[in-house]
């Protein structure tokens, strides 16, 4: 009986030693690790814009339906407009440093799709970004060429005209829509590109990343060097025939892969 009650004390003892000793681990981690807050609802949408521009969302399909209404806000405000007034800005910046050679052979690659023409009118009427893409819908729209430039690339644009570059324009839009593409592009305030490339036949179902590459590439081999790309999507920079540097303006409105 002395012997059992020994053990039954030793054995006790052991657990609240084990306990302590856990308590002063658990207590030494909570020091360092520290578990994820959530955002607040209100600074949610703020936050979720953030994650989008700096690609690090990764593949999204729709606008989180609590965000609507921030959008609004962010567009109409015209923050929008001045958050793509200051890339345009580094981007001038920067092409006004670039040495040219005079030879015609010094490009700036512009997106056309909320880079030059904006298709807020469109994304507006469906929801802003809440609606999951309507390619049938969306091609309407295209034909009727009706979307305006940004000011912000409209003065980009110009400048590096005025600086003797060379501009191609590169858009996911296919080879049928080339004349409406083009007028809507004219009426907009554009003009003088040297290369309007689009979809043909065979760069259906490529991903636009690998397709703007293979475009690319194919301009360096014509021999132009590709000192800066302008675009809204991450999948218009990236890649493989990059330029040597390339600016991100802000589109929160819908991802494209």
């Amino acid at each position: 009986m002395t012997f059992s009650r020994s053990i039954s004390v030793s054995f006790f003892i052991f657990l609240l030693f084990a306990v302590l000793i856990n308590l002063s681990i658990s207590s030494r981690v909570s020091s360092f690790i520290k578990l994820p807050v959530s955002v607040d609802e209100s600074s949610y949408c703020e936050s979720w814009r953030l994650a989008v521009e700096t690609n690090n969302a990764g593949s999204w399909k729709v606008v989180p339906s609590k965000c609507v209404s921030s959008l609004e806000t962010y567009y109409n405000n015209g923050q929008f407009d001045k958050d793509y007034s200051v890339v345009a800005g580094y981007a001038l910046a920067f092409a006004k440093t670039v040495k040219l050679g005079g030879e015609g052979k010094d490009a700036w690659v512009f997106d056309i799709d909320e880079t030059l023409l904006s298709n807020l009118e469109y994304i507006q009427a469906h929801g802003y970004g809440s609606e999951p893409y309507n390619s049938i819908a969306f091609n309407e729209w295209v034909l009727q060429g009706i979307a305006p430039g940004f000011d912000a690339s409209l003065t980009l644009y110009k400048g590096l005209k005025e600086l003797g570059f060379t501009i191609i324009l590169l858009t996911g839009r296919d080879e049928a829509q080339k004349s409406v593409t083009e007028k809507n592009l004219l009426d907009s305030g554009y003009s003088g590109w040297e290369h309007l490339l689009l979809r043909g036949h065979e760069d259906q179902g490529k991903a636009a990343a690998q397709y703007k590459s293979e475009q690319r590439s194919i301009m360096i081999k014509k021999g132009f060097k590709l000192h800066g790309n302008t675009g809204d999507q991450w999948s218009d920079l990236l890649g493989y025939a990059v330029a040597d540097r390339s600016f991100k303006v802000p589109n929160p409105l819908y991802y494209i892969a």
